[in-house]
């Protein structure tokens, strides 16, 4: 899978924004005392790999998590500046949840979030739906001959 590229400067950004507005799910950064529930919620619903990643996360100043949630329940997640400064994610939502928009949500928070951090592009690193990043943001494959910062990475089986 390709490394992509976002323009936080896109216009189809603010169109983002608005379809994500639709959803009514409640987003917002996850707090330093829920890092052992968010990270747990991640390794039992995706992976170890991308639970540390969560936990890097958490590390930062301001916390790089965001999560969603409805009725005190987790729904989703979806991290930036983890693996490395300007990346998103990783992301990723319940699967009884998924199809409502609430990924969609993540993605423009997130991305909204960076630019406001002062990132005037955001990269997908080894990017899973590119389809839907290209649609939703306008993001471009970015040409390169290997795999990118996550060639070589020992990586713990994926749940589905």
């Amino acid at each position: 899978m390709p490394d992509l590229l976002v323009s936080l400067y896109s216009k189809k950004l603010d169109e983002l924004k608005s379809k994500a507005v639709e959803t009514g799910v409640k987003i917002r950064p996850a707090l330093p005392p829920e890092m052992h529930v968010v990270t747990s919620w991640v390794r039992e619903h995706f992976s170890e790999n991308w639970a540390s990643e969560v936990t890097v996360a958490f590390s930062r100043q301001p916390n790089a998590c965001l999560i969603a949630f409805e009725d005190g329940k987790l729904l989703g997640f979806a991290c930036y500046d983890t693996t490395a400064r300007g990346f998103f994610g990783p992301t990723g939502v319940a699967r009884e949840a998924r199809g409502k928009g609430i990924g969609l949500a993540l993605f423009s928070a997130s991305l909204q979030t960076m630019k406001t951090l002062g990132h005037a592009y955001a990269f997908i690193g080894d990017a899973g739906p590119v389809d839907f990043y290209a649609k939703t943001a306008g993001a471009v494959p970015i040409p390169a001959p290997d795999k990118g910062v996550y060639e070589g990475m020992l990586r713990s089986a994926p749940k589905t």
